[in-house]
């Protein structure tokens, strides 16, 4: 396919991100042509998009003739990857191979940029997930009726101090806290697994704090919180989850706040918790 200025790639990962961008640039008029990852994207998102290609974790040379092959000169990644799976999925091919065998460290931001440059070298530029979708991120404020109590603000405080070395280190975005005390920390195990071990510990006073890391690169691995994430603490009594405003993203946001309310979570929205 020829070059056309209306034509956005979106290097798909799991969950409903990859669909929901694929549709607000459709409603543009843009031809959207996806690669997909195979065991980690929804087979549904090939019926919201205009092209779709399938490529197995690694496999960077693939993705880069797909989206070439598309005319795709501008990209985004959406979605998530699972990074338990990457120990067993993982197949990269020589351009996969070729760019692994530089890095010191597997991290996640020395993965993602060292996939941004390889796809620079190919005139693929790749740009911001929120692109499209710049209000799924949360906005400055006190989200639900309930407002974090004293003792809850001073966990955030606390939290969110450990969180941005967390995420400076590349390790985690979310921590869980009760009384200024660190009950668990982020790490490949996800956000959902990381509340219900320290929810757990906090018997039903834990606080979340989810935030970017400093210096956050807008264009992949943007912390996100939905509906699940509030299921998750009230299972295990979580009373607050604090946010940064404008570099979290927030699915399904009234029905996240809904549930919020309807559990007597506080969900507050910070540009910083000093």
């Amino acid at each position: 396919m020829a070059e056309h200025q209306g034509v956005i790639g979106i290097i798909a990962g799991g969950g409903q991100f990859p669909r929901m961008v694929a549709e607000a640039a459709r409603k543009k008029g843009i031809f959207v042509a996806a690669v997909a990852h195979h065991d980690e994207t929804d087979p549904s998102l090939a019926e919201h998009v205009d092209a779709i290609s399938w490529v197995k974790l690694g496999q960077l040379g693939r993705i880069i003739r797909a989206l070439k092959k598309s005319g795709a000169r501008k990209t985004l990644m959406a979605g998530t990857i699972n990074k338990r799976r990457m120990f067993e999925n993982l197949r990269p091919d020589l351009k996969g191979l070729s760019v692994m065998s530089k890095l010191a460290i597997f991290h996640d931001d020395d993965i993602l940029r060292a996939v941004a440059r390889e796809l620079a070298k190919e005139g693929i530029e790749i740009i911001p997930s929120t692109q499209f979708l710049p209000e799924l991120l949360a906005p400055p404020g006190n989200l639900t009726r309930k407002k974090p109590t004293r003792a809850e603000r001073e966990d955030i405080r606390f939290g969110w101090h450990i969180a941005k070395e967390l995420g400076r280190l590349d390790i985690g975005q979310c921590v869980v806290v009760r009384s200024r005390t660190v009950l668990a920390l982020e790490a490949i195990e996800g956000t959902n697994e990381t509340i219900i071990r320290g929810g757990r510990l906090g018997r039903e006073k834990a606080v979340v704090v989810k935030v970017s890391k400093p210096n956050q690169d807008l264009r992949f691995d943007v912390p996100s919180v939905g509906p699940d994430t509030v299921e998750v603490m009230s299972s295990v009594g979580a009373s607050a989850l604090a946010l940064e405003a404008g570099k979290t993203l927030i699915f399904n946001r009234e029905e996240t706040i809904r549930r919020a309310d309807g559990s007597g979570i506080s969900i507050v929205s910070l540009e910083k918790a000093d």
